[in-house]
């Protein structure tokens, strides 16, 4: 089963006023579904954009692994547990809340910052906090989350390439930006698609694209 959502269909959130700018996959916040909580380890799937000077406060997590894909401009993070980072694109982050951390988030660059944030549960509450940095991931390498038995790939296409999806118990294709087809759809960017009992499949680009995909296996968390 193929699921797509489009761009248009995300929650927005954020602060605008503040320069805080966010479209969520999944239910969130003030807009609680209870049909669409997650999907797979995948809690959420957040598209960031913060004006310069924009950011987030130092707000606390739990039991959850964070992952952040850096697409322009430039994202300093610092936490709890002494890291301070500064990203850009192409940058990948791992922060495991574990049994708790605290962790601000912000552009203090001069330009604006876009970037995908997404949470996944683990299978196993507790432990330590951790913290993980890939600077300029090469595409097509997997990132393993092990923490949540998931594996992340970045896909860069060109109009033309194929990249085919894992087979896995659900994968989630998000769309950085570009365009792509998957069987019938059509995706742009903003758009996903949620894929269960399927085999084979593939993507086309049809203009230069990039694209996130999560092969997740179906292991509950308590």
């Amino acid at each position: 089963m193929i699921r797509i959502q489009r761009a248009d269909e995300r929650y927005p959130g954020g602060e605008p006023g503040e320069g805080i700018d966010t479209r969520h996959a999944f239910s969130f916040g003030r807009f609680y579904d209870p049909g669409n909580l997650r999907f797979g380890a995948l809690l959420a799937c957040n598209e960031e954009r913060l004006a310069p000077g924009a950011g987030f406060d130092e707000h606390p997590h739990r039991h959850t692994e964070i992952v952040t894909w850096v697409v322009e401009g430039e994202l300093t993070h610092r936490d709890s547990a002494g890291h301070a980072t500064v990203l850009g694109p192409g940058d990948l982050q791992c922060l495991s809340a574990a049994s708790g951390v605290r962790h601000a988030e912000r552009n203090d660059g001069a330009v604006p910052l876009t970037f995908v944030q997404m949470w996944l549960a683990p299978v196993e509450p507790g432990g330590e906090p951790s913290y993980e940095v890939v600077r300029a991931l090469s595409p097509d390498t997997p990132y393993a989350v092990p923490a949540a038995a998931s594996t992340l790939r970045v896909h860069r296409l060109a109009a033309g390439d194929r990249a085919v999806l894992p087979d896995a118990d659900s994968v989630y294709v998000h769309v950085v930006r570009g365009a792509v087809r998957l069987n019938a759809h059509d995706l742009a960017p903003g758009d996903a698609a949620r894929v269960t009992a399927e085999r084979d499949l593939g993507l086309r680009a049809v203009a230069d694209a990039e694209v996130l995909v999560w092969a997740m296996r179906d292991v509950l968390a308590p």
